[in-house]
């Protein structure tokens, strides 16, 4: 049998390592917090964000900055369906309810229009996830929050190198998380980055992230707050310096993978995959096929496809709304329709043209199959 494809790995080398090593050797005492302290401000520089604070994961920064912004009992904070449990988790915690609107046809993220049927007097905050790289109408969602008032939020967790019109994904929020997951395109095996531009919303996260310590506080060990410990490593933040040297290598790889399913699947009938619009660049961290529902293609058949095929793939977001934890069913179909019908599809680093073939086969098969079958069925029935 042909060796197993895995959907995602990280793309480490020399550099990372050479990093690491040093950081476990040499980063103590007053070189504690080196690589981290360059990886906050290698960080911001790139994205073009006024500030960085780097975290053990990206759901810490996003509980963070809503416990900053006071999001807490009673507030509404609306966000899309379609997304993993990390983005809710934060509001739960702190006490708020989470509002589930549907996300649009085409990019799977946000629909600006249901965000704004939902505000109510009680809405705190709204939250745009970049999902797979695929980015929100951001110009929609900003000029909401202006008329309104309401922070918008980017959980840019999936997007590192996504473009919106000339503004990198996280850097137009009032602020933006990000995520170094092991499975993302800028790893630190775990952890996240807190960005904003707002310096007095940065000192409150800042404190919060220093279990309360301000940083003006003259008395050693007193905190002025309850806070929270959500601090990265200055290992992990070595072997992100390393990888943010590489950060445009890794990105155009992961482009050029999307771009090569793009080309092997564009003759297939019924299936869409991430979208990027005139005046956006798509991070492409997690290329996804959709089929159309004519083609009766669901997501199980897709599974058994790929592991028939000794081929890892990851199944779409389900609806946030269908979790048991949640009572509310809200109608929102495309939240709700997409995932049945759709899949992750693999896309590491080192990838080779024979790796990618075989799993644009995989799905070209499928079809030609359901194909073969419908129009059999249709000969019996006549």
């Amino acid at each position: 049998m042909s060796n197993r494809i895995f959907y995602t790995k990280p793309s480490i080398t020399q550099l990372e390592t050479d990093y690491a090593a040093d950081a476990a050797a040499n980063g103590w005492g007053a070189r504690c917090y080196d690589y981290l302290n360059r990886f906050e401000s290698d960080f911001k520089t790139y994205l073009g964000s006024g500030f960085a604070i780097a975290t053990s994961s990206c759901t810490g920064a996003m509980h963070m900055g809503l416990a900053a912004l006071g999001v807490g009992v009673g507030d509404e904070v609306i966000l899309a369906d379609t997304n993993w449990v990390a983005t809710v988790s934060p509001i739960v915690h702190l006490g708020a309810t989470p509002v589930f609107v549907d996300v649009l046809a085409d990019s799977w993220c946000i629909d600006p229009e249901e965000v704004e049927r939902h505000i109510t007097p009680k809405t705190k905050a709204i939250i745009a996830t970049h999902l797979y790289g695929n980015l929100c109408d951001m110009d929609a969602l900003l000029e909401i929050g202006r008329r309104t008032g309401i922070p918008v939020i980017e959980d840019a967790a999936e997007a590192v190198g996504s473009v919106w019109h000339g503004w990198r994904a996280g850097s137009m929020g009032t602020f933006g998380t990000f995520s170094f997951h092991g499975t993302k395109t800028l790893t630190t095996g775990e952890g996240g980055m807190f960005v904003t531009s707002d310096a007095a919303l940065y000192e409150k996260v800042l404190t919060l992230s220093n279990h309360g310590r301000a940083r003006g506080q003259t008395k050693q060990f007193w905190p002025d707050a309850i806070g929270f410990k959500y601090k990265m490593s200055n290992i992990q933040a070595a072997i992100g310096c390393a990888q943010l040297e590489r950060i445009d290598d890794l990105i155009n790889r992961k482009r050029e993978i999307l771009a090569a399913y793009m080309i092997r699947l564009s003759a297939l009938p019924g299936i869409t995959m991430n979208p990027e619009y005139t005046g956006t660049v798509n991070g492409a961290w997690m290329p996804t096929a959709v089929f159309h529902p004519s083609t009766g293609i669901t997501r199980e058949m897709l599974q058994q496809a790929f592991d028939a095929a000794n081929t890892d793939a990851r199944v779409f977001f389900y609806p946030l709304s269908s979790l048991s934890m949640f009572e509310d069913r809200p109608e929102n179909v495309n939240a709700w329709s997409i995932p049945e019908r759709a899949i992750n599809l693999p896309s590491y680093h080192d990838m080779s043209e024979a790796d990618i073939d075989r799993v644009a086969a995989t799905l070209t098969n499928l079809i030609s199959t359901r194909i073969y079958h419908n129009s059999t069925a249709l000969q019996q029935s006549a």
